[in-house]
């Protein structure tokens, strides 16, 4: 590395849980760190379902105050509400309070001796360099580090410097109160057919009386809010309930093409596109790229050689890679088939006794090992049309 003059060692572009997370990684090696984020509260608007596999717990703190409920299983529907019921004899999933665990995180970087500057909006950066310019109120600030990190979402202008636009999915999301205690706070309940495939409808009880319930798709707001409003009024679980509050956000689509390190920079999270294609989710593959990420830059920092830094990209392809282009294939399958394929499948999955399957080896954050075990039984081959066979044996031929 150059022996400019810096202001930091890292500049941490996003104060999300990922680039907090990361932040804390550094600053306990005690570099000197900065977290920039352009709003004036963390984690405020909710923009998650919060509903995280308990392997969070093996991949960054998690204190129970922060675990609203635990979900043992999950109903899938079928668009003619054909259902199968997946469980496991443990909780599968925490959902968590995703405000308060946001501010969590922030405080423990910030504890660790990270820098935390709210309303600091990055509009641009020089990668060569270091350099970021920050607006603040009505100043622009310059700040120079030996190494930037953009966890800024989706729509962050870093990742945009050396990537294209990303494309993503909107998702919406009500959080429904009913007059009644009738809600099943065991299970999530997760409704498909092919007008919001490759989204899907979510139900996730906080209590049996309070629920998350939300969507992605590739259709709009407006659409999506029409679909999940009538959703809503035709559940009978909620006939007397109460909208208290819609979340609207958007998702980033995995892009398996998308370059994650430049110059002085590396991509984290949703600026990455670290999300898995099947849910929409990317908090525990974030948090695990974090530890990465962090141990890549104390490297590069320890021997001022800021070449070190591709050796993140080459570890996140061979740790994730794999996987994350099952799931897209998997999403591509989905997406191509109709409502009657689809309640067939459920149909077909059931006679098969492929719920036991799905409950003893499915994991909401890994798929492959699922679908292999589903291949090596027979079951996928019995339930799929005809024309998926061999975009499925073609997939597994090349994972």
């Amino acid at each position: 590395m150059t022996h400019d003059k810096f202001d930091y060692d890292v500049i941490v572009v996003g104060g999300g849980p990922i680039g907090s997370t990361f932040a804390r990684y550094m600053a306990e090696k005690n570099y000197k760190v900065v977290i920039l984020d352009k709003k004036t509260k963390i984690g405020v608007p909710l923009q998650c379902a919060g509903l995280l596999g308990t392997k969070v717990k093996e991949l960054n703190i998690l204190p129970s105050h922060i675990i609203i409920n635990k979900v043992n299983g999950a109903f899938l529907h079928s668009p003619s509400n054909h259902t199968l019921h997946v469980s496991k004899k443990e909780a599968a999933a925490y959902l968590l309070d995703r405000v308060a665990y946001d501010q969590f995180l922030s405080q423990k970087a910030v504890d660790q001796g990270s820098e935390l500057l709210l309303g600091h909006k990055v509009f641009d950066a020089d990668l060569k360099k270091g350099e970021v310019k920050v607006k603040y109120k009505n100043q622009i600030k310059k700040l120079k580090s030996k190494v930037i990190i953009d966890a800024g979402g989706h729509s962050s202008i870093v990742s945009r410097q050396f990537n294209p636009q990303p494309k993503t999915f909107e998702a919406i999301q009500y959080m429904v109160k009913t007059d009644q205690t009738i809600l099943d706070s065991e299970n999530v309940h997760l409704h498909v057919n092919s007008k919001i495939s490759p989204g899907f409808i979510w139900v996730i009880p906080l209590n049996d009386s309070m629920a998350r319930i939300g969507m992605f798709s590739r259709l709009d707001y407006i659409k999506m809010d029409n679909i999940l409003s009538d959703f809503v009024e035709k559940n009978e679980a909620f006939e007397k309930s109460k909208i208290l509050k819609k979340y609207h956000g958007y998702i980033p689509q995995y892009d398996p093409k998308k370059k994650l390190v430049k110059d002085r920079t590396i991509l984290l999270g949703d600026a990455a596109s670290q999300v898995k294609p099947t849910t929409g989710g990317g908090l525990l593959i974030g948090f695990e790229c974090a530890k990465i990420a962090a141990d890549v830059v104390e490297k590069a920092l320890a021997n001022d050689d800021i070449e070190i830094l591709t050796d993140y990209q080459r570890i996140f392809n061979k740790k994730f890679k794999s996987e994350l282009n099952v799931q897209l294939q998997i999403q591509k399958t989905f997406e191509l088939m109709q409502d009657r394929e689809l309640d067939s499948m459920f149909l077909k999955l059931k006679k098969e006794g492929a719920e036991q399957i799905i409950s003893e080896c499915g994991d909401m954050d890994s798929q492959s090992p699922l679908i292999k075990e589903m291949i090596k039984s027979g079951i996928i081959f019995s339930v799929l049309p005809k024309i998926f066979f061999r975009r499925i044996t073609n997939l597994w031929k090349s994972t």
